[in-house]
């Protein structure tokens, strides 16, 4: 059974970080790719962050280039998103999920506010 579970979602001031994890289960996590995407209130959820298997290559979503910073730990089955500069815009659901297949996370809430 595969499983994906997140955490380090939070409420933070704008221009603040937060750091979100995703540990997976059930699954050969060094050959797959992996996703973050994120659901705004009354939005469609979007990808906001890819990366290879290898950890090598990453793509972001147009908003959060040079804000975001995806990576992964092969050995510890986990995949990060690292958030600066935070704006209220960024309000959101966040998901973790395997690339190509249709695992995802639960989900964890992430809330930019004053």
């Amino acid at each position: 059974q595969v499983q994906l579970v997140e955490s380090g979602g939070g409420l933070v001031q704008p221009g603040g970080s937060l750091t979100l994890s995703c540990t997976v289960s059930g699954i050969r996590f060094r050959q797959v790719a992996m996703d973050w995407y994120r659901q705004a209130p009354e939005k469609q959820r979007e990808l906001v962050a890819h990366i290879a298997s290898g950890g090598t290559i990453t793509n972001y979503e147009d908003s959060v280039k040079g804000r975001f910073a995806i990576s992964r730990d092969n050995a510890k089955s986990t995949v990060y998103l690292q958030m600066n500069s935070l704006k209220p815009e960024d309000t959101a659901v966040y998901y973790c999920k395997v690339s190509d297949l249709n695992y995802w996370g639960q989900g964890t809430q992430v809330t930019v506010s004053s």
